[in-house]
This record gives structure tokens, sequence and C-alpha cells, in this order.
């Protein structure tokens, strides 16, 4: 790395260097969250936009995805209705979507849900427990839970063909 950093002039050796530095802290946030995998699922109640509360310990026997996401969140606007679509299309085979809407106020989150036309249950985080509990530190986070109870995937941000992946753990979990 020395090596390279002493060819390159001095704006790109700045540049280089904060490349690295950002990386590094990429793998860092990465792997914390890594660190869930496998591990039993935080168990919660939080308020449903359909009335009930939700504890998660009673989704056990199906496959859980949680979708952790706010209204200001431009990622998590285009991911929602691509979302509802994998909700429609495995319900009946023991999948649950919740979204869990992290803001102190849902006002701005029930607006974009009733605008989407998203059908799925959101449940509402506005004191962050479940956030907190899934070391949630970026929008949107989805976390992927088998019919066991235990964190399989925990998939950071979202980019244009996620979905694909989405579905193929879906599908995997749905098989075991």
């Amino acid at each position: 790395m020395s090596v390279v950093l002493n060819v390159l002039s001095k704006p790109f050796k700045s540049l280089a260097l904060s490349a690295v530095l950002l990386g590094q802290f990429f793998l860092v946030a990465q792997a914390a969250n890594s660190e869930m995998v496998g591990a039993a699922a935080p168990d919660f109640t939080l308020k449903s936009n359909q009335g009930d509360n939700v504890r998660l310990a009673e989704q056990r026997g199906q496959v859980v995805m949680l979708n952790f996401w706010a209204s200001w969140c431009a990622p998590c606007r285009k991911e929602m209705p691509l979302l509802d679509e994998l909700h429609q299309r495995y319900e009946s085979a023991g999948f649950v979507l919740y979204g869990v809407n992290v803001e102190p106020d849902a006002t701005a989150g029930d607006k974009l849900i009733k605008d989407l036309g998203v059908g799925f249950p959101i449940l509402y985080d506005p004191e962050s427990s479940a956030s907190k509990a899934y070391d949630i530190d970026a929008m949107p986070t989805t976390v992927v839970i088998d019919r066991d109870g235990l964190v399989r995937y925990v998939n950071r941000g979202y980019r244009s063909g996620d979905e694909e992946k989405y579905r193929a753990q879906v599908k995997e979990l749905i098989r075991e």
C-alpha cells in the first residue's frame, strides 16, 4: 500500500487514503450486522397499521422479512412496491413481510404507504426499540428470519435489482 501511495501525487494520496478508510468503515459496519446472522432474532412487540400489536416470537413457523424504513428515504420508497409484490406472491407459502417504520411520528409514513398502495403490514417503532435490537444503521435494512426464528440474512441499503436477491432468499427459506 505504501508503495502505491509513494507514486501518487499529494491530492491523489489523500483521495486513496480516504477510499481505504471508507472501505474499512463499511467492512466494520457490515460485520456488526453480519454478527446477527445465525443468531436468534430479537423479539419485539409493535403496533401494526392493521390494528393489532404484532409480536415477532408469535410468527415462528413462518419465514419473516423485516424491512426497516422511513418516509424520507428515497431507496425505501423505490423498493416498497417491489416488496409488496414479494409479499403477495409468497404470503400463501408461509411468508410474512413487515415494514417497520422507524420514525417517531408515523404521519408521513402512513401517507407514503397510502400513496404507494402497499398492502403488507406496517409496524411502528417510534421509540426505536426494534431498530436498536437489530442494530439498524442504514435505511432501508431488510432482515430475513427463518421458520425457527434465526436471522439468516441482513441486507443493508437498496439498489435496483436487490428484489431478485430477496426473492432467492425467501424461496430458499420457504423450501427448508
